[in-house]
């Protein structure tokens, strides 16, 4: 079998204005929404439109590209791999949920 690898490429539209972090490390982190959509036809032949949100996340490099060239509505392709990630707040609530990952 060859390797599997976790590999994604969306195409779609920037949902808000990337928003960049500066850790204490010094490593960049940007952070979006994009909206990727699929059009097809429902049984009665109506044409149906449906979009998915995706969180997504770059780093560094990657992260500087992005800040200088996407802003909201910006039409955009882009490729890394998917992350789950899961977390519980303080008052008990488990939040889970897909982010894609770009620069790591």
């Amino acid at each position: 079998m060859s390797n599997l690898r976790n590999k994604v490429q969306l195409i779609g539209n920037v949902g808000n204005d990337p928003e960049m972090t500066v850790l204490e490390s010094g490593k960049k982190v940007i952070r979006f929404s994009l909206a990727t959509n699929e059009n097809y036809k429902n049984a009665k032949g109506e044409k149906v439109e449906s979009t998915d949100w995706h969180n997504m996340a770059a780093w560094n490099k990657t992260a500087e590209i992005i800040e200088r060239f996407a802003a909201k509505g910006r039409h955009i392709a882009i490729e890394g791999r998917l992350t789950s990630r899961s977390y519980e707040t303080k008052e008990g609530l488990k939040i889970s949920g897909n982010n894609y990952t770009y620069g790591s």
